[in-house]
């Protein structure tokens, strides 16, 4: 079974539903999860914030956190996770941003990212310093942000 089944299947094993807020991945998230079959019973939708100024205004994260820290940052990713579920009236969400190139962005080289899943029993958060192509850093990306978000819903695994 995929790691997207699996999660899929956790969330509705809890009755949960899920949205993504993603940057880099430019809603390949959210794709790879309505792929699955059935996904319609637990994924709420997601929200691309590709522009730093769309993660205050759609998702809510601080202006002062991204004043002060720049968009490729963990409490982003986190606030962004907080920030879809409330948009979306979801149990979980899932974030992503970071950096896949071709050019770092301020201080933040290509590469880093930052993933982040957050549920009624709390908040997990990785940096990932990531090599290869743009699309391998965005497929990777996509891969460790779903199996995040599975050991946030089902930690037993």
């Amino acid at each position: 079974m995929s790691e997207e089944s699996e999660l899929l299947d956790a969330l509705r094993g809890r009755g949960w539903t899920i949205a993504c807020a993603e940057s880099l991945t430019g809603g390949l998230v959210c794709a790879q999860l309505t792929a699955v079959p059935g996904a319609s019973a637990v994924v709420r939708g997601g929200v691309v914030a590709y522009a730093t100024d769309l993660k205050a205004d759609m998702l809510g994260v601080a202006s002062e956190l991204l004043a002060e820290r720049g968009p490729v940052d963990a409490e982003v990713a986190v606030a962004m996770a907080d920030g879809v579920r409330g948009a979306l009236g979801a149990e979980v969400g899932i974030a992503t941003t970071g950096v896949a190139g071709p050019e770092p962005q301020g201080s933040a080289p290509v590469g880093r990212v930052f993933i982040a899943a957050a549920g009624p029993h709390g908040r997990r958060i990785e940096k990932l310093d990531l090599d290869g192509t743009r699309e391998d850093i965005r497929r990777e990306t996509v891969r460790q942000a779903i199996a995040l978000a599975r050991g946030l819903v089902r930690p037993e695994k």
